[in-house]
């Protein structure tokens, strides 16, 4: 019986290693409502709301030619950036307090996109697998987004 509970450890072991799906810690006090945005293919935009110069105010993203549902609140015109062809999102950065202060999405083509106010704690997030790219994200959000995680998986 220790034998296949030892062996099972070791096999789980070597799964988690090859495997091309991970994900990034949470950032933020995670007050509020949950959020999951996800959607069928390769990420192709991503809008962000700024609140009063202050902080993330509301995230939308875009698969293919379909915008998902808005994590958090719109207000005034959204940051966006637009993704070309096969380039994906490989990095994201930020700082955060109570709710998310800022955030920078980089892609592996050098280009980023930089929202809100760079105070707080720093964080970075990135996939453990060099072939992974962004596929979706989660948090809460009130008053604004109060907490975000990041999805990576490599698309098939």
């Amino acid at each position: 019986m220790r034998y296949i509970a030892v062996f099972a450890l070791l096999a789980a072991c070597v799964w988690a290693e090859d495997s091309h799906y991970s994900f990034s810690p949470s950032v933020g006090s995670g007050s509020g409502s949950p959020y999951s945005i996800t959607g069928e293919g390769r990420i192709t935009a991503i809008r962000v709301w700024e609140a009063w110069g202050n902080h993330i105010y509301g995230i939308q993203l875009c698969y293919g030619s379909v915008w998902s549902e808005i994590a958090g609140y719109t207000y005034n015109q959204p940051s966006e950036i637009k993704l070309f062809k096969d380039e994906k999102i490989i990095q994201v950065s930020g700082k955060y307090s109570h709710y998310i202060q800022s955030i920078v999405l980089v892609t592996d083509r050098g280009r980023s996109l930089q929202v809100g106010q760079p105070s707080g704690n720093s964080f970075n997030m990135y996939p453990t697998h060099q072939d992974a790219e962004l596929r979706f994200i989660s948090g809460h959000y009130h008053g604004g987004l109060s907490s975000f995680q990041a999805h990576w998986a490599a698309l098939e």
